[in-house]
């Protein structure tokens, strides 16, 4: 297990050193310079000074080693349009809010869809397994972009139950969760579903009902644990997605996250940002597929087994 940790962590790394390889050279391929406005504006010599201080007037390979060098040190870089904050800094406001937002969210998601996809898998081909898919093919049709404005339309304006955006207490965050949480709580319960249905036909089960066991008891100590293994696969990424912020949901309700610096960052063309952001966006999505895989292994014994343990 141990060996197989440190291999998984090395590719890790591998994939991390790939994915900042590529963005860097994508942002400096990208037509445009973050100094154009002020060049019309400043005399050359304070342009320059000013590519200077971000080292801009270095060679590409220069920069890349440079950035490099920065990230190994946890130094994200300077903002451009941010003077006195760095990319460091932004992350460490911007983070918090989305922090919570997100985890909101994914724990409505993951209680939301495996209580559903449960019922539905137990009442099979009946009125609340059907009405229990069709509300989750809705929800999976419906973005979040297009369902925050619905949101905020109907239960802050027209029937006042909530307030419309900012944020600061838990009255604010109700819609940004439901307008994050129900897409992947639509997604989990079809794959709970599913899993609960191939689970119920294994022979366990029948021998847990020749027991006199009831089906809640069933489902809790034999039913849950082999059904939720697929959803692991798509709780991961899920989970990385929502701490790491969503960018158009806190936009429409003027969350003070990630996503706001990191939309205003591509308009202004802070390149040292949004490189910033994405790196560390990377980071937490490859880090927790990585405890999920080393989560899946502990979870399920015949993985262990097909792997010889490596």
């Amino acid at each position: 297990m141990l060996h197989y940790a440190v291999k998984r962590g090395f590719l890790m790394l591998v994939t991390l050193w790939i994915i900042v390889t590529v963005t860097f050279v994508i942002m400096h391929l990208i037509p445009g310079d973050p100094f154009a406005s002020d060049a019309k504006m400043l005399p050359e010599e304070v342009v320059k000074n000013m590519r200077a201080q971000y080292n801009l007037d270095e060679p590409i390979p220069m920069q890349y080693l440079l950035y490099l060098k920065g990230l190994v040190q946890f130094d994200l870089g300077p903002s451009i349009q941010s003077k006195t904050r760095d990319v460091n800094t932004l992350i460490a406001e911007g983070f918090p809010a989305s922090a919570v937002l997100g985890l909101q969210a994914f724990l409505v998601a993951l209680a939301g869809g495996i209580t559903v996809g449960i019922v539905a898998a137990l009442y099979q081909n009946r009125a609340l397994d059907f009405l229990s898919m069709f509300a989750a093919i809705v929800g999976i049709s419906v973005p979040s972009f297009i369902l925050a404005p619905l949101l905020i339309k109907y239960m802050a304006v027209k029937w006042e139950l909530l307030p419309v955006a900012a944020w600061g207490s838990w009255e604010h965050s109700v819609l940004p969760t439901l307008a994050l949480a129900i897409g992947p709580l639509a997604i989990i319960a079809r794959f709970v579903r599913a899993s609960m249905l191939e689970v119920w036909q294994q022979e366990y089960i029948s021998t847990a009902e020749a027991k006199g066991l009831g089906t809640f008891s069933i489902v809790v100590r034999h039913g849950m644990r082999n059904a939720i293994l697929p959803v692991l696969t798509f709780v991961g990424p899920l989970f990385a997605n929502l701490m790491t912020g969503t960018f158009v949901v806190e936009k429409i309700f003027a969350i003070p996250g990630l996503g706001k610096y990191f939309v205003e960052s591509i308009f202004n063309r802070d390149y040292p940002v949004i490189l910033g952001m994405t790196v560390f966006y990377s980071f937490v999505l490859i880090f927790t597929l990585y405890i999920i895989d080393l989560l899946y292994r502990v979870i399920d014994p015949r993985i262990r087994l097909t792997s010889g343990g490596r």
